[in-house]
């Protein structure tokens, strides 16, 4: 496999491999992106939803000192719409950066593996002008040289595309905890 992919970027020129190596980070980006914020959503999630449970079950009137909430109702004499409506905008935002880090390469990663191809398609037909007896054996394995950056793109974008998908529902189930609260609190309020 090693072998395979030092004859590949032997052949390749200096613009495939900076594309492949710019897919490259792209994708260490991704995945950087997801694993931080999962976790952190996920911790998130696990705090709220313990919270919830408390004021639910009546154990509490208000919510946990480790809720996102707390830091705001804290603040405040009397808990109103306004302070968990700020609360849960500032947890919501927390929870959703670097979605767009995700979405932007998610977008654009197809179009660098298509730029990567069409160049190294560009170089394979300008050598093979300069041949004789250029034939589809000669042809082909150039052209399906080339198509591996395409590829890259397209499986960089896939998987950040994924990511993006999979941390949005998580920031969604995190404002639902944050909303049922806010609606359990001041239900007790009035």
């Amino acid at each position: 496999m090693i072998e395979i992919l030092q004859n590949y970027m032997d052949k390749s020129s200096a613009i495939t491999i900076f594309v492949l190596s710019l897919l490259s980070v792209y994708l260490i980006i991704v995945l950087w992106i997801y694993i931080y914020r999962y976790f952190s959503i996920r911790s998130k999630i696990t705090i709220e939803t313990r919270s919830l449970n408390r004021i639910y079950s009546g154990r509490k009137k208000t919510v946990s000192d480790d809720s996102l909430l707390f830091e705001h109702l804290n603040k405040v004499l009397i808990p109103n719409k306004a302070i968990f409506s700020a609360a849960k905008n500032f947890a919501i935002k927390d929870a959703t950066s670097g979605l767009t880090g995700l979405s932007i390469i998610a977008s654009t990663s197809p179009f660098v593996g298509l730029f990567g191809t069409v160049v190294a398609i560009l170089e394979t037909f300008s050598s093979l002008g300069t041949q004789k007896g250029s034939s589809i054996a000669i042809v082909a394995p150039a052209i399906s040289e080339a198509l591996v950056a395409t590829a890259a793109g397209i499986a960089v974008a896939t998987v950040a595309y994924t990511f993006h998908l999979l941390l949005k529902r998580k920031a969604y189930e995190l404002n639902l905890l944050i909303e049922s609260q806010a609606d359990l609190i001041l239900s007790q309020k009035g």
